[in-house]
């Protein structure tokens, strides 16, 4: 640097001494050479250190004033083969110290002299203490709040491929999935966006919806028409099937947030689904085994061990990975299939054809396939196994499942209303009550 500020001052003249400013007319006279920017840095910082009470109009006008003593290059300020050489070396140390050599200045610009006094006064704010990581923490928070509230408004729908692995479920699905949406209100926003959950959502959430009504429409009636007995009964159907499509619309909504978000959910959704299973039970064990007390039970007693273990399997973490899908399947159509024993011994007890005709067994077999139909579908992924890429957003496997689901509750409820209607009205237990006995 000393020896592009020599070139410099060996090519000031006497005539150099007159300066034009803005108006062009000679306004200074100067007994030293023009200054460079090194040195304006360096009046700068001294005005910054050498007074407490400067302030930033005061630094403004000290550069601005420094500035205007620049002067235009002219044809008398052509450089010699010597002073090329000099400028050459210089170079080659401005390489290595990213320092450059400042050349002079064209004719007077007023936005030239704005940008310069710009880099001085950042060269004069460097160089007194502030804390720059705070700045830089806080730009940095700003810039990311605004790309998030950029990114909620404006994701687009993405191919299976550009999914992050968390979110890969079914690979027979290739476009319009969701991206990763990290919050709640983009999830619950998504919902009135087309995309692969779209029917999986809208599905179980109507019929959480309707299931809430006619939970409340039954307990709400008087006890004349319902006692408080019958009314617990059925009670527990009501919250198993309201828990288990609740837990299963929240999952379809909330898991595309996050890993953590997704797999809690996950977790919630199964054991909604025992919980399901497990109301189910109830008022059909209750009223076919109205008069016998013992077997009725028994069976209840079982059905709560096995939902239990259900529960305890769904909370597994790696339960819900998708190559243990089948597994998942399995488990509860298990469970499911497991009200074939006492509903043999219901029959063999009660007689078939007349429990067929007068309990209404018939609805309840129907629930079963429905159920059971339902399972197999998810497990093999049918049809968009068979079609891949054609059941993106509609009729895949997941929401035929979950439309046979809220069938199957459905006809549930009605078999188990007439259970209930005819235990109620028309039968008389002339069993005796019988103690438990092992």
């Amino acid at each position: 640097m000393d020896s592009a500020t020599n070139l410099l001052e060996r090519n000031l003249s006497a005539s150099d001494l007159n300066v034009v400013g803005l108006d062009g007319e000679p306004t200074i006279n100067l007994d030293s050479s023009n200054p460079s920017s090194v040195e304006i840095v360096t009046a700068t910082t001294a005005t910054l250190h050498g007074s407490d009470d400067a302030t930033e109009e005061d630094i403004f006008e000290e550069v601005k004033m420094i500035l205007r003593k620049r002067r235009g290059w002219g044809l008398e300020d052509s450089l010699s083969a010597n002073d090329l050489d000099l400028l050459e070396y210089d170079d080659e140390l401005g390489e290595e110290d990213d320092a450059g050599c400042p050349l002079p200045s064209t004719p007077e610009d007023t936005q030239l002299i704005e940008a310069e006094m710009t880099e001085v006064l950042k060269a004069g704010v460097l160089s007194d203490e502030i804390d720059l990581g705070a700045l830089a923490h806080n730009a940095a928070e700003q810039a990311e709040e605004f790309v998030r509230k950029v990114w909620e408004a404006s994701w687009k729908v993405c191919h299976y491929k550009n999914l992050p692995k968390w979110l890969q479920d079914n690979d027979f699905l290739h476009r319009g999935h969701r991206p990763p949406l990290p919050s709640f209100r983009a999830c619950f926003k998504s919902i009135f966006r087309l995309h692969t959950e779209t029917g999986n959502i809208w599905t179980h959430l109507l019929g959480c919806i309707a299931f809430i009504g006619v939970g409340l429409y039954f307990v709400s009636r008087p006890s004349i028409e319902i006692q408080a007995q019958e009314k617990i009964v059925f009670g527990a159907f009501f919250m198993g099937a309201i828990i288990c499509l609740g837990f299963s619309f929240a999952f379809h909504t909330l898991s595309c947030h996050s890993v953590e978000i997704g797999r809690l959910f996950s977790k919630l959704d199964y054991c909604g689904i025992a919980l399901l299973i497990m109301g189910s039970f109830v008022p059909w064990l209750y009223y076919g085994f109205y008069c016998h007390f013992q077997p009725k039970v028994i069976y209840l007693s079982v059905v709560c061990v096995l939902g239990v273990l259900s529960i305890v399997v769904s909370l597994w973490d790696k339960f819900s990975e998708p190559g243990l899908r089948p597994l998942r399947a399995g488990v509860f159509m298990s469970f499911g299939l497991s009200g074939v024993i006492p509903a043999v011994h219901y029959s063999i007890m009660e007689g078939w054809f007349s429990q067929i005709s007068r309990a209404s067994l018939g609805w309840l077999i129907l629930m079963g396939l429905l159920y059971i139909t339902g399972a197999l579908l998810y497990a093999l992924r049918v049809p968009e196994r068979w079609f891949p890429g054609k059941f993106d957003i509609w009729f895949q496997s997941h929401q035929l499942f979950h439309v046979l689901v809220i069938a199957a509750a459905f006809v549930h409820y009605h078999g188990i209303t007439e259970m209930a209607m005819y235990r109620v009205m028309y039968s008389e237990c002339t069993v005796p009550t019988e103690p438990i006995t092992f």
